[in-house]
């Protein structure tokens, strides 16, 4: 059994659309996967959601949706504003401990970045993710300004004790630009590590069977993908430096 918990430097940075890769990739090698979304905000009660968009991208069904609250806020903000109960995010650690029992995956996306508030005590998505003992995935951008967001997000998940997963673009431009050819030296000095990946823009639109490709292509071996950081990294470089 396996905990994977995706977040991100930001909000819109592609966490569903990398939550909804992992969960596609894992699916075609034949594991049992599930996904949690334990605070979904900006969504009225009849719209599809993030778990929606994984359904239809990744062809899983095993969704788990916690509170729902109307407002694009964080959660405890969009609990105040609403007058509904706020997410109890220490509660989620017992769901998705029972689905890591009959699962082969069980994949947690947070709301907006790693440290957004859940509930009035504080309680982000970090902290889940140390009360669960699970590594987190983080979703970046490419392009300027990422490498603060991203030193930021790094910084605060070690200071926390929380283990990386992997750093993954979210949303990688057909046509990259200097500042986002120049980041991905960058980015990857900034996790010690290579990229783990780096999903396509557009890549949320795609229909189920091309989304397996694109989350094939964009993800390293790690997560079941044949994306290869020193090769991304080399045809997106040239020009970059004398």
């Amino acid at each position: 059994m396996s905990v994977l918990i995706v977040t991100g430097t930001d909000t819109g940075v592609g966490k569903t659309v990398v939550t909804a890769a992992l969960a596609a990739l894992a699916a075609a090698r034949g594991a049992s996967v599930a996904v949690v979304k334990p605070a979904q905000t900006g969504v009225g009660p009849d719209e599809p959601g993030d778990l929606q968009e994984v359904r239809r991208l990744a062809a899983v069904t095993d969704l788990h949706e916690g509170a729902r609250f109307p407002d694009p806020l964080s959660p405890a903000a969009a609990a105040r504003v609403s007058g509904l109960p706020p997410v109890q995010l220490p509660r989620s650690v017992g769901l998705i401990g029972d689905l890591a029992h009959t699962r082969d995956l069980v994949l947690v996306e947070g709301a907006g970045g790693l440290l957004v508030r859940f509930d009035e005590e504080g309680n982000t998505i970090a902290d889940l993710a140390r009360w669960l003992g699970a590594a987190v995935v983080v979703a970046t951008r490419a392009d300027l300004g990422t490498l603060n967001h991203t030193a930021l997000t790094l910084e605060a998940m070690a200071h926390r004790g929380v283990q990386l997963a992997g750093l993954v673009v979210g949303s990688w431009p057909a046509d990259p630009d200097l500042a986002q050819r120049c980041n991905l030296r960058d980015l990857e000095t900034l996790a010690a590590r290579p990229l783990a990946g780096a999903l396509p823009a557009g890549a949320g639109a795609l229909d189920a069977p091309e989304f397996l490709l694109a989350a094939r292509a964009g993800l390293s071996p790690a997560f079941g993908g044949i994306f290869d950081a020193a090769t991304f990294r080399e045809t997106h470089q040239k020009g970059t430096t004398p």
